[in-house]
């Protein structure tokens, strides 16, 4: 466990709060939501994948896998959390039908370390799951949260036995823990190396005048949501109990995506298509009408407006290396 420089608690008086896989791409995100409402965070990161330069100063990083549970234990009693926003996660599919004793090592025993820890000093956790990885392809579209998970890789597996650990001990512990089941999330910061992020590959291959692959030959759809709303919903949903989808209910097929980015950017680019990847959805769309009436919820960022935003961003963020 490595920490980093930054205060060690907020402001005297201060509300705390923690933030596992606050230096990744959502993380950051919902760093500098608390810290502009005047919460000391404690950023909990690996550092596998998230980035430190991502974590604003006003917060403290400590460097921590969570599956080291008596670290996360110590972190999370010292601090004294009003809540804990886990988005710490193995999260790729590949990676996970690769190696998914890896995958539910940190998305199932990591998960188990953060709630045990936070529930047993009465911390509500906002947990960050996955749409439509978990629903399987024979959801009916919209899908609601009351659809039974029915995933096709190991990583919407893992996903769904860490929902579990996370209802079940806020029930045995009396604390209103939250389930947030994320569509496709993209926006600033998102990072361009991997499978997954779609928006941010699209972007750097335009930006590189790189002819970028289109599995499932751009016909597959999901439920794009931009990053800003994503963390509306979940600071929406701490101390709430409950497991809501957090999306926007519109289905965009990647090749529309592609084309949108194509026509910001004005470069002339042809992708290249091919096959879907194992363990891959074909479509997702969600029913966040939970989220609506149970938070007072709801996306405001259209895919048009939020492709523009974050296709300038990234390539300010790709200019400054």
């Amino acid at each position: 466990m490595a920490a980093h420089a930054g205060p060690q608690t907020g402001a005297s008086g201060a509300p705390q709060a923690i933030v596992t896989g606050g230096a990744g791409f959502i993380g950051s995100h919902v760093v500098d939501s608390l810290l502009a409402d005047g919460y000391g965070v404690t950023v909990i990161d690996d550092l596998s994948c998230g980035r430190a330069s991502r974590v604003a100063s006003a917060a403290r990083l400590i460097e921590l896998d969570i599956v080291e549970g008596a670290a996360v234990r110590r972190v999370v009693e010292e601090v004294g959390p009003e809540a804990v926003y886990h988005l710490a996660a193995q999260a790729s599919v590949t990676a996970s039908v690769d190696d998914p004793g890896r995958d539910c090592e940190v998305n199932v025993r990591g998960t188990l370390n953060v709630v045990a820890a936070a529930n047993g000093i009465g911390a509500p956790v906002v947990f960050t799951s996955t749409g439509g990885a978990l629903y399987g392809d024979e959801a009916p579209m919209p899908t609601s949260e009351e659809r039974e998970p029915a995933p096709l890789s190991p990583y919407g597996a893992s996903k769904w036995a860490a929902e579990s650990y996370v209802k079940t001990w806020g029930l045995a512990n009396g604390v209103a823990n939250a389930v947030a089941r994320l569509g496709n999330v993209y926006g600033p910061r998102q990072s361009p190396h991997g499978e997954a992020g779609v928006v941010a590959i699209f972007a750097h291959k335009l930006y590189t005048g790189e002819r970028p692959r289109l599995y499932g030959h751009g016909r597959p759809t999901r439920d794009y949501v931009y990053v800003g709303d994503v963390v509306s919903a979940l600071r929406a949903a701490a101390g709430s109990a409950g497991t809501y989808n957090v999306a926007t209910g519109v289905e965009t097929d990647v090749m529309t995506v592609w084309t949108e980015l194509r026509d910001v950017s004005g470069a002339d680019v042809e992708p290249e298509l091919a096959e879907l990847r194992a363990g891959e959805l074909q479509h997702s769309r969600l029913d966040c009408s939970r989220a609506q009436r149970e938070l007072g919820w709801r996306p405001e960022v259209s895919i048009t407006e939020g492709l523009r935003t974050t296709y300038e961003a990234l390539v300010r963020e790709f200019e400054a290396g």
